[in-house]
Protein backbone atom coordinates (compact mmCIF):
# COMPACT_ATOMS: atom_id res chain seq x y z
CA UNK A 1 0.00 0.00 0.00
CA UNK A 2 2.70 2.21 0.86
CA UNK A 3 4.34 1.01 -2.25
CA UNK A 4 1.23 2.32 -3.91
CA UNK A 5 0.98 5.77 -2.60
CA UNK A 6 5.07 6.82 -3.45
CA UNK A 7 4.28 5.70 -7.05
CA UNK A 8 1.40 7.62 -7.01
CA UNK A 9 3.03 10.81 -6.11
CA UNK A 10 5.62 10.10 -8.42
CA UNK A 11 3.44 9.59 -11.75
CA UNK A 12 1.56 13.28 -9.83
CA UNK A 13 4.92 15.14 -10.11
CA UNK A 14 6.06 14.22 -13.32
CA UNK A 15 2.70 15.16 -14.52
CA UNK A 16 3.08 18.45 -13.16
CA UNK A 17 6.50 18.57 -14.54
CA UNK A 18 5.18 17.79 -17.83
CA UNK A 19 2.57 20.49 -17.73
CA UNK A 20 5.04 23.32 -16.83
CA UNK A 21 7.06 22.18 -19.34
CA UNK A 22 4.55 22.71 -22.41
CA UNK A 23 3.41 25.72 -20.87
CA UNK A 24 6.69 27.19 -21.28
CA UNK A 25 7.08 26.02 -24.78
CA UNK A 26 3.83 26.91 -26.17
CA UNK A 27 3.22 30.31 -24.76
CA UNK A 28 7.03 32.13 -25.35
CA UNK A 29 6.96 35.19 -23.39
CA UNK A 30 8.26 37.83 -26.10
CA UNK A 31 11.67 40.59 -25.10
CA UNK A 32 11.37 43.60 -23.52
CA UNK A 33 11.47 46.57 -26.04
CA UNK A 34 12.95 49.45 -24.93
CA UNK A 35 11.38 52.47 -26.72
CA UNK A 36 13.64 55.59 -26.47
CA UNK A 37 12.10 58.56 -24.89
CA UNK A 38 11.35 61.35 -26.96
CA UNK A 39 13.51 64.41 -26.95
CA UNK A 40 11.70 67.80 -26.38
CA UNK A 41 12.98 70.12 -28.99
CA UNK A 42 14.77 73.34 -27.26
CA UNK A 43 13.64 76.36 -27.16
CA UNK A 44 14.63 78.70 -29.98
CA UNK A 45 16.78 81.73 -28.74
CA UNK A 46 14.23 85.12 -28.75
CA UNK A 47 15.31 87.10 -31.88
CA UNK A 48 15.70 90.63 -30.19
CA UNK A 49 13.79 92.79 -32.71
CA UNK A 50 15.36 95.63 -34.70
CA UNK A 51 16.46 98.53 -33.25
CA UNK A 52 13.82 101.31 -34.67
CA UNK A 53 14.97 104.46 -35.57
CA UNK A 54 14.36 107.06 -32.92
CA UNK A 55 11.71 109.34 -33.69
CA UNK A 56 11.75 113.25 -33.79
CA UNK A 57 11.41 114.41 -30.26
CA UNK A 58 12.85 117.94 -31.13
CA UNK A 59 11.16 120.77 -29.25
CA UNK A 60 9.14 123.13 -30.68
CA UNK A 61 10.14 125.90 -28.83
CA UNK A 62 13.90 126.83 -27.67
CA UNK A 63 15.22 129.11 -24.80
CA UNK A 64 18.04 130.94 -26.32
CA UNK A 65 21.31 130.54 -23.32
CA UNK A 66 24.66 132.19 -23.33
CA UNK A 67 27.12 131.33 -26.21
CA UNK A 68 24.22 130.51 -28.62
CA UNK A 69 23.91 131.68 -32.19
CA UNK A 70 21.18 131.25 -34.45
CA UNK A 71 23.66 129.16 -36.40
CA UNK A 72 24.12 126.97 -33.72
CA UNK A 73 20.72 126.27 -32.49
CA UNK A 74 19.59 125.62 -36.67
CA UNK A 75 22.42 122.91 -36.29
CA UNK A 76 21.44 121.71 -33.10
CA UNK A 77 18.41 121.27 -34.14
CA UNK A 78 18.77 120.32 -37.64
CA UNK A 79 16.91 123.13 -39.12
CA UNK A 80 17.75 125.99 -41.74
CA UNK A 81 18.87 129.24 -39.60
CA UNK A 82 16.71 131.10 -42.37
CA UNK A 83 13.84 129.19 -41.22
CA UNK A 84 14.21 130.68 -37.84
CA UNK A 85 14.87 133.78 -38.93
CA UNK A 86 11.20 134.01 -40.70
CA UNK A 87 8.85 131.89 -38.05
CA UNK A 88 10.68 134.62 -35.50
CA UNK A 89 10.42 137.39 -37.36
CA UNK A 90 14.10 138.40 -36.62
CA UNK A 91 15.87 141.06 -38.17
CA UNK A 92 19.27 140.71 -38.13
CA UNK A 93 20.47 136.70 -37.86
CA UNK A 94 23.56 138.17 -36.16
CA UNK A 95 21.39 139.22 -33.01
CA UNK A 96 19.56 137.48 -30.52
CA UNK A 97 18.89 137.57 -26.91
CA UNK A 98 19.65 136.13 -24.25
CA UNK A 99 16.47 134.61 -22.66
CA UNK A 100 14.21 134.79 -25.45
CA UNK A 101 12.27 131.90 -26.69
CA UNK A 102 12.24 130.92 -30.39
CA UNK A 103 9.97 128.85 -32.20
CA UNK A 104 11.49 125.89 -34.00
CA UNK A 105 9.02 124.88 -36.37
CA UNK A 106 6.56 126.73 -38.92
CA UNK A 107 3.74 128.44 -37.01
CA UNK A 108 0.13 127.40 -37.70
CA UNK A 109 -1.74 129.38 -40.48
CA UNK A 110 -4.02 132.23 -39.37
CA UNK A 111 -7.38 131.23 -39.60
CA UNK A 112 -9.67 133.76 -41.30
CA UNK A 113 -13.02 134.15 -40.42
CA UNK A 114 -15.41 135.41 -42.81
CA UNK A 115 -18.62 137.08 -41.36
CA UNK A 116 -22.13 135.56 -42.22
CA UNK A 117 -23.91 137.01 -44.75
CA UNK A 118 -27.79 138.35 -43.18
CA UNK A 119 -30.16 136.54 -45.35
CA UNK A 120 -32.37 138.07 -47.79
CA UNK A 121 -35.55 139.44 -47.54
CA UNK A 122 -38.78 136.51 -48.19
CA UNK A 123 -41.33 137.56 -50.63
CA UNK A 124 -44.41 137.15 -48.58
CA UNK A 125 -47.15 137.51 -51.43
CA UNK A 126 -49.28 134.87 -52.24
CA UNK A 127 -47.94 131.60 -54.04
CA UNK A 128 -48.69 132.74 -58.04
CA UNK A 129 -49.68 136.45 -57.46
CA UNK A 130 -47.55 139.09 -59.42
CA UNK A 131 -45.11 141.16 -57.63
CA UNK A 132 -46.23 144.39 -56.81
CA UNK A 133 -45.46 147.24 -58.82
CA UNK A 134 -43.71 150.95 -57.79
CA UNK A 135 -45.79 153.38 -58.74
CA UNK A 136 -44.34 154.92 -61.85
CA UNK A 137 -43.08 151.97 -63.42
CA UNK A 138 -44.84 150.92 -66.29
CA UNK A 139 -45.79 146.80 -66.90
CA UNK A 140 -44.14 145.49 -69.70
CA UNK A 141 -45.48 142.56 -71.64
CA UNK A 142 -42.73 142.21 -74.50
CA UNK A 143 -41.15 140.68 -75.57
CA UNK A 144 -41.83 137.53 -73.89
CA UNK A 145 -38.64 135.48 -72.34
CA UNK A 146 -38.29 132.52 -74.03
CA UNK A 147 -36.01 129.61 -72.04
CA UNK A 148 -33.47 127.72 -74.37
CA UNK A 149 -31.57 125.03 -73.14
CA UNK A 150 -27.36 126.34 -72.23
CA UNK A 151 -25.20 126.62 -74.98
CA UNK A 152 -21.51 128.58 -76.19
CA UNK A 153 -24.21 129.67 -78.85
CA UNK A 154 -26.86 130.85 -76.85
CA UNK A 155 -24.73 132.32 -74.50
CA UNK A 156 -23.39 134.27 -77.05
CA UNK A 157 -26.74 135.48 -78.50
CA UNK A 158 -27.38 137.02 -75.46
CA UNK A 159 -24.00 138.83 -75.10
CA UNK A 160 -23.92 139.53 -78.27
CA UNK A 161 -20.39 138.21 -79.11
CA UNK A 162 -19.95 135.78 -81.34
CA UNK A 163 -18.47 132.83 -79.56
CA UNK A 164 -16.27 129.71 -81.77
CA UNK A 165 -17.06 126.55 -80.57
CA UNK A 166 -14.63 124.24 -79.03
CA UNK A 167 -13.63 121.07 -79.56
CA UNK A 168 -13.77 119.23 -76.37
CA UNK A 169 -10.45 118.26 -74.84
CA UNK A 170 -9.43 114.37 -74.53
CA UNK A 171 -6.88 113.84 -72.16
CA UNK A 172 -4.47 111.52 -73.48
CA UNK A 173 -3.39 108.59 -71.32
CA UNK A 174 -0.09 106.75 -71.36
CA UNK A 175 -0.79 103.07 -71.03
CA UNK A 176 3.27 102.49 -70.65
CA UNK A 177 3.18 105.08 -67.61
CA UNK A 178 3.04 104.14 -63.86
CA UNK A 179 2.08 106.46 -61.03
CA UNK A 180 4.77 106.89 -58.71
CA UNK A 181 3.99 105.91 -55.01
CA UNK A 182 3.96 108.47 -52.64
CA UNK A 183 7.10 108.80 -50.56
CA UNK A 184 6.70 107.11 -47.09
CA UNK A 185 8.62 108.11 -43.43
CA UNK A 186 10.74 105.40 -43.81
CA UNK A 187 12.35 107.38 -46.90
CA UNK A 188 13.94 109.40 -44.82
CA UNK A 189 16.01 106.62 -43.13
CA UNK A 190 17.85 105.61 -46.77
CA UNK A 191 20.22 107.90 -47.57
CA UNK A 192 22.91 106.42 -49.92
CA UNK A 193 25.95 107.35 -47.85
CA UNK A 194 29.38 107.55 -49.13
CA UNK A 195 32.76 108.95 -47.86
CA UNK A 196 33.21 112.91 -48.10
CA UNK A 197 37.50 112.33 -48.42
CA UNK A 198 39.92 109.90 -48.50
CA UNK A 199 42.76 110.12 -45.61
CA UNK A 200 44.26 108.74 -42.31
CA UNK A 201 41.34 108.22 -39.97
CA UNK A 202 42.46 110.83 -37.19
CA UNK A 203 39.58 110.47 -34.71
CA UNK A 204 36.05 108.75 -34.23
CA UNK A 205 32.84 109.50 -33.09
CA UNK A 206 32.55 110.58 -29.40
CA UNK A 207 29.89 111.65 -27.57
CA UNK A 208 32.18 113.55 -24.84
CA UNK A 209 33.66 116.08 -27.21
CA UNK A 210 32.15 119.13 -28.49
CA UNK A 211 32.65 117.87 -32.13
CA UNK A 212 31.31 115.09 -32.32
CA UNK A 213 31.78 113.51 -35.68
CA UNK A 214 35.21 111.63 -37.41
CA UNK A 215 38.44 112.99 -38.77
CA UNK A 216 39.96 112.64 -41.37
CA UNK A 217 43.55 114.10 -42.33
CA UNK A 218 44.58 115.25 -45.80
CA UNK A 219 46.82 117.19 -48.35
CA UNK A 220 45.63 120.94 -48.35
CA UNK A 221 43.19 121.67 -51.52
CA UNK A 222 42.27 118.12 -51.29
CA UNK A 223 38.58 117.71 -52.88
CA UNK A 224 36.17 117.26 -50.40
CA UNK A 225 32.63 115.93 -51.73
CA UNK A 226 29.16 115.83 -50.85
CA UNK A 227 28.88 112.43 -48.71
CA UNK A 228 25.15 112.27 -50.15
CA UNK A 229 22.77 114.41 -52.48
CA UNK A 230 20.92 117.08 -50.90
CA UNK A 231 20.79 120.75 -50.72
CA UNK A 232 23.21 123.17 -49.17
CA UNK A 233 21.75 125.18 -45.40
CA UNK A 234 25.11 126.63 -44.82
CA UNK A 235 28.43 128.29 -46.05
CA UNK A 236 30.51 129.83 -43.89
CA UNK A 237 32.21 130.50 -40.84
CA UNK A 238 29.66 131.75 -38.78
CA UNK A 239 30.07 128.47 -35.84
CA UNK A 240 32.88 128.74 -33.20
CA UNK A 241 35.62 125.96 -33.74
CA UNK A 242 33.79 124.86 -37.09
CA UNK A 243 36.12 127.33 -39.23
CA UNK A 244 34.50 127.37 -43.07
CA UNK A 245 32.08 124.51 -43.19
CA UNK A 246 29.03 123.59 -45.09
CA UNK A 247 26.03 121.98 -44.20
CA UNK A 248 23.73 119.64 -46.35
CA UNK A 249 20.57 118.65 -45.92
CA UNK A 250 19.27 115.21 -47.41
CA UNK A 251 16.10 114.49 -46.30
CA UNK A 252 13.49 115.80 -43.18
CA UNK A 253 15.51 113.20 -40.94
CA UNK A 254 19.74 114.10 -42.01
CA UNK A 255 22.21 116.70 -42.79
CA UNK A 256 25.87 116.51 -42.99
CA UNK A 257 28.35 118.90 -41.88
CA UNK A 258 32.38 119.30 -43.32
CA UNK A 259 34.47 121.64 -41.33
CA UNK A 260 37.84 123.54 -41.23
CA UNK A 261 38.16 123.63 -45.00
CA UNK A 262 40.34 126.22 -47.07
CA UNK A 263 37.50 127.24 -50.03
CA UNK A 264 33.84 126.69 -50.06
CA UNK A 265 33.02 125.96 -53.46
CA UNK A 266 28.49 126.20 -52.73
CA UNK A 267 26.53 128.44 -51.93
CA UNK A 268 23.47 128.48 -49.54
CA UNK A 269 20.37 127.07 -51.25
CA UNK A 270 22.16 125.21 -53.95
CA UNK A 271 21.14 121.31 -54.90
CA UNK A 272 24.21 119.08 -54.61
CA UNK A 273 24.64 115.28 -55.47
CA UNK A 274 26.68 112.45 -54.11
CA UNK A 275 30.37 112.87 -55.09
CA UNK A 276 30.33 116.64 -56.25
CA UNK A 277 33.17 119.17 -55.04
CA UNK A 278 31.94 121.34 -52.20
CA UNK A 279 34.90 122.36 -50.74
CA UNK A 280 38.71 121.78 -50.46
CA UNK A 281 40.07 120.55 -47.48
CA UNK A 282 42.20 123.49 -45.16
CA UNK A 283 42.65 124.05 -41.51
CA UNK A 284 40.66 126.33 -40.22
CA UNK A 285 39.72 126.26 -36.53
CA UNK A 286 42.33 123.61 -36.50
CA UNK A 287 45.98 122.47 -35.67
CA UNK A 288 46.35 120.64 -38.89
CA UNK A 289 45.02 120.05 -42.43
CA UNK A 290 41.93 117.99 -41.83
CA UNK A 291 38.21 117.46 -42.61
CA UNK A 292 35.90 117.20 -39.51
CA UNK A 293 32.87 115.07 -40.69
CA UNK A 294 29.48 114.79 -38.48
CA UNK A 295 26.10 113.09 -40.09
CA UNK A 296 23.12 114.36 -37.95
CA UNK A 297 19.94 113.43 -37.18
CA UNK A 298 16.95 115.36 -36.26
CA UNK A 299 20.13 117.63 -35.61
CA UNK A 300 21.74 115.00 -32.97
CA UNK A 301 24.71 113.47 -34.49
CA UNK A 302 25.72 109.93 -34.71
CA UNK A 303 28.31 107.81 -35.64
CA UNK A 304 29.38 107.91 -38.82
CA UNK A 305 30.79 105.20 -39.42
CA UNK A 306 27.53 103.18 -38.52
CA UNK A 307 26.38 104.89 -41.46
CA UNK A 308 29.06 105.34 -44.28
CA UNK A 309 30.38 102.39 -46.47
CA UNK A 310 32.65 99.84 -44.57
CA UNK A 311 35.72 99.94 -46.96
CA UNK A 312 37.13 103.14 -44.55
CA UNK A 313 38.47 106.35 -45.84
CA UNK A 314 41.94 105.45 -46.73
CA UNK A 315 40.87 103.63 -49.59
CA UNK A 316 38.98 106.60 -51.10
CA UNK A 317 42.06 108.36 -51.06
CA UNK A 318 43.32 110.38 -54.15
Amino acid sequence: MRAWLQCGRGIFAAAVALLLIYGCASTPRPAPVSEPTPSMPEPEAERAPAAASEPDRRPKFYTIKKGDTLFTIALDHGLDYKDLVEWNNIGNSNVIRLGQQLRLEAPASAVVSTPLKSAPAVDGRPVGSSPPVAAGDAVKSQPKGVKVPYSDQALAQLSGTQVKPVAPVIAKVDPHSEEKPAASEDDDEKVDWGWPAGGKMLSTFNETTNLKGIGIAGKLGQPVIASAPGKVLYSGDGIRGYGKLVIVKHNKAYLSVYAHNRYLLVKEGQSVVKGQKIAEMGSTDSDQVKLHFEIRRFGKPVDPLKLLPPEGPAQNAP
